[in-house]
Order: C-alpha cells, then sequence, then structure tokens
C-alpha cells in the first residue's frame, strides 16, 4: 500500500502539471520559516531601545523561536505521517502567518515572545513535512533538483537573516521584519488552496507517541533554556544547573520511552542506515559552520569595520545569492552523475573558506572578504542540494515524515548551536586573551574582537573539517560495498 500510495502521486496528472508551482509554494514558506530564525539578530538593539528592555532579555525574541521549533519538529513529521503532510503543512501556514501579525505589534515584550512562540509552531508544521512532501510527488529523475531547491530555500532563509532585516530596518520600523510575511504568506496560502492535492489515505495509519513527543519536547527546552540563560546569568547559576539536570533526566525518559513503544516517534533502527546518518552529520555540521559566521560577520562588519547595518546588509546578502544560484545547478547536475562527488567538492569550497575567515583582520580589503562570502555560499549552494537528496532518498516511503522531522531538527539544532557556540567561543577568548571578563563586544579593542573572531573561525574550520570526514567516510564506504 506504501508503494502503491507513493505512485498514485506520480501517476496523477494534475499532480505533475503543477508540480512545479506546489515546489514554490512550499518553499516560500520554507525561506520565511527558516529566516525568521537569524532576520531578528540584526533588530535586537532596536527592539530593546524601544520595548525598553536589557539587551538579554531581547534576545529571547530569537531564542523561543528556535526552542520551540526544536521541540515540536519530530512530533509533527511524526503526525503528519499519521493523519497527512499536506494536511499538516496547511496548519502550520496559517498559524505562521497569524504569529507574524502579532509580532509586528509594538505592543509589549510578553505579546512579542507568545507571537513568535505562535510563528514557531506553525514554521516546525511546515518544516517537518516540506521535504516529505516534494519527495513523495517528484520523480526520481527530477527529485535531486527539487529537493536541492528546498535545501537551497532552507539554507537562503537562514543565511539571507541579517542581510534582509538591516536593508529592512534602513527604511521601515522592526515590525515590518515580522510583517513582510503576512502578504507573502497569504498569497502562498491561496497559491496552496490551488494547486496542494489531498492527502492520500493509507490503510493504517501509525499511533502518536506522545510520550516520546512530551519527554523530546521537555528535553529541548530545558537544555537550550539553560545554555541561553547560562550566558546570561552563569553556568554555575543555581537554575542553570537545574535546567540541566532536568535535560538529562528528560533525555532518559526519552530513551525509555522510545525503547518500549511499539511505534515510537524514533525508530533508533534508521540512524543504522549509514548514508542516511552520514549525509544528516555532515548537513548538520555544516549548519553550525554557517551560524558561527552568522553571529559574528555583522559584529565584524558593523563594529569592527564600522560600516553602516544597509551596507554590511549588502556585503551579507552575497552569501545567500550566490548560493540560490548554485543550489538548484548542483540539484540538477546529482541527478545526472550522483551526489558524492558534489557533496565533497562543495565541503572543500566551505573549508577554504573558512581558512580565509581565520587570516579576516582589521586592515583585511572588503572585496577580498567578499569574495570569502561569495564562496562559502557557493560551497553551500554545491553541498546542500545532494546532501539533502542523499537523506531524503535513502529512507523508505514510510519514513519520509519523520526523516523530514529528523532533517529539519538537525538543521535547527545546527542554528541554535551555532549561535550559542559562537558567542560563548567569542567572549570566552576575548576574555582569556585580556584577562577580564568580556560580555559584549570591546568598543575600543577591535584588535580584542579579532582575536576571539579568529578561535571562533578555528573551530568552524575544525567542524567542517569534521563534515568533510563524514562525507568521504561515507563514500568509502558505499565503495567498498559493492
Amino acid at each position: 500500500m506504501i508503494f502503491e500510495m507513493k505512485q498514485s502521486y506520480l501517476k496523477n496528472e494534475k499532480v505533475q502539471r503543477h508540480r512545479w508551482w506546489i515546489l514554490t509554494a512550499i518553499g516560500l514558506f520554507t525561506i520565511m520559516a527558516t529566516l525568521d530564525g537569524s532576520i531578528v539578530n540584526i533588530a535586537l538593539p532596536v527592539i530593546s531601545q524601544n520595548l525598553k528592555i536589557p539587551m538579554n532579555q531581547a534576545e529571547w525574541v530569537v531564542s523561543v523561536y528556535l526552542i520551540v521549533i526544536c521541540s515540536l519538529l519530530l512530533f509533527f513529521g511524526k503526525l503528519g505521517d499519521s493523519i497527512g503532510k499536506i494536511k499538516i503543512f496547511r496548519l502550520g501556514t496559517f498559524f505562521f502567518v497569524a504569529g507574524s501579525f502579532l509580532a509586528g505589534i509594538n505592543g509589549s515584550f510578553v505579546l512579542l515572545l507568545a507571537a513568535r512562540a505562535i510563528q514557531a509552531f506553525g514554521a516546525s508544521m511546515t518544516m517537518s513535512t516540506n521535504n516529505g512532501i516534494i519527495t513523495e510527488i517528484f520523480p526520481l529523475s527530477e527529485r535531486g533538483k527539487a529537493l536541492g531547491l528546498i535545501g537551497s530555500f532552507v539554507s537562503l532563509g537562514s543565511i539571507a537573516g541579517p542581510g534582509v532585516g538591516g536593508l529592512i530596518l534602513a527604511h521601515l520600523s522592526w515590525g515590518y521584519i515580522f510583517w513582510i510575511n503576512v502578504p507573502i504568506g497569504i498569497l502562498t496560502i491561496i497559491l496552496g488552496a490551488f494547486i496542494l492535492p489531498k492527502d492520500l489515505a493509507t490503510e493504517k495509519k501509525p499511533s502518536l507517541d506522545y510520550k516520546g513527543a512530551s519527554t523530546f519536547a521537555a528535553l529541548m527546552v530545558s537544555l537550550f533554556t539553560a545554555i541561553f540563560l547560562g550566558q546570561e546569568i552563569g553556568f554555575t547559576a543555581i537554575g542553570v544547573i537545574v535546567l540541566f539536570v532536568i535535560a538529562v533526566i528528560s533525555l532518559w525518559l526519552f530513551f525509555k520511552a522510545e525503547s518500549t513503544q511499539k511505534d515510537p516517534l524514533i525508530s533508533f533502527a534508521i540512524f543504522k542506515n549509514r548514508q542516511f546518518s552520514s549525509s544528516l552529520l555532515a548537513g548538520f555540521l555544516i549548519f553550525v559552520t554557517n551560524f558561527f559566521f552568522n553571529v559574528i560577520s555583522p559584529f565584524y562588519l558593523e563594529n569592527a569595520r564600522d560600516l553602516t547595518p544597509r551596507t554590511a546588509g549588502y556585503i551579507l546578502m552575497i552569501f545567500p545569492l550566490v548560493q540560490v544560484i548554485a543550489a538548484p545547478l548542483s540539484g540538477a547536475i546529482s541527478d545526472r552523475i550522483g551526489t558524492k562527488l558534489l557533496t565533497i567538492i562543495g565541503l572543500l569550497l566551505i573549508l577554504v573558506s573558512q581558512f580565509g575567515y581565520m587570516l579576516t583582520n582589521l586592515e583585511t580589503p572588503l572585496w577580498l572578504f567578499m569574495i570569502n562570502v561569495g564562496l562559502v555560499g557557493l560551497g553551500n549552494g554545491i553541498f546542500q542540494a545532494p546532501n539533502n537528496t542523499t537523506v531524503m532518498s535513502s529512507v523508505s516511503v514510510k519514513d519520509l515524515g519523520i526523516a523530514g522531522g529528523i532533517n529539519a531538527l538537525a538543521r535547527n539544532l545546527g542554528m541554535v548551536i551555532g549561535i550559542s557556540g559562537a558567542t560563548t567561543v567569542l567572549f570566552t577568548a576575548m576574555s582569556i586573551h585580556s584577562g577580564l571578563q568580556v560580555t559584549t563586544y570591546p568598543a575600543k579593542r577591535p584588535d580584542l574582537f579579532i582575536f576571539g573572531m579568529h578561535a571562533v573561525f578555528l573551530l568552524s574550520l575544525l567542524i567542517c573539517l569534521l563534515a568533510l570526514l563524514a562525507a568521504c567516510w561515507h563514500t568509502k564506504k558505499a565503495h567498498a560495498s559493492r
């Protein structure tokens, strides 16, 4: 029945006629959902001043969005397998647009956080189902190109945030960072009403693992709240320690629940698939690397080099623009020659760019920095498309929903760890080098910032190297098994 379910989309003339429009509708929401994970960063000083809240509290506008998404992705991936991926995707679009409208209202900090949670609730629905929908609808000959486009939309949204945010703030108030989603979202919902097909019924719907979902959500909330709170008040604070203890207990309860469930939220057997696991690991590590850059680059351009947010925004837009051009080309090529070679080429280009960032200082010509930005965009464009194809094509159709959820979770965990890891390494390195505790940009010591920046990019270089080794290991295993 599962095989027939997959084939019925491929034999449905109306669905196949509209398949690229379906990709467009899903892609637009994918861009918006991922964009909202990073677009707020550049507006935090303005939001902090406007709502009269400390900067460390304003950072929760970013944190709450990512925490809620990470908490719910696996559940909605499984729910999509149970009641229909397209149904879950449609519901997610409504929640996301409603949350975007509320977030743009200049009311109170509490309203903003609640609106961001609603946004994240909807975003987790769309993120957990987009890859599964595309994999089912597109034939194998076009799947690499289609999934490559979705992968480029994800990366475009996540990386373009600071650039797009800077351009909006140069002309409009901070509320428009969220309100820009509303008209685009409504148009996408209208488009989806006409071209998205109905979910196909299955003979047996998998049961929902509420125990696994609740313990996993508790793990995500407690762990990342502890990390972000620890950066503000210190990791030895009693509240932070309690949250870490809750995270450990939740992790134990989650593993216990999953090992006894007949139809678990995550069947750990999926990770025995080497192709799936190694590609997933590589994608996760590259998202960590990308968000190291996402956090550090605005500091470097606006503070160390004294550029305006608009100019910094133009420079940072090179990354997503190059990527969005390279990704569909890479996806189309991967449909013809396979994914392995392109994956490794992309990772090598990203590795070279990280080495370039390590050598960047206050005297580095901006044109050279811009070449590095373009190089990492090219590397991501070449890497993301075939890697995303490998992840989603390596599992059976019945696991597409949960595989899509795990894939989206890996990306979002990469974002969260990249954000928290970059700031932790940056401030720790500056503190050690200066002999004083540093928790913000040292206004009169750009040289101190450059030292911390080099420490961050040294770590990102090592992380990228690990991703390359994971990809090479998978390629070697694949050749050995022939």
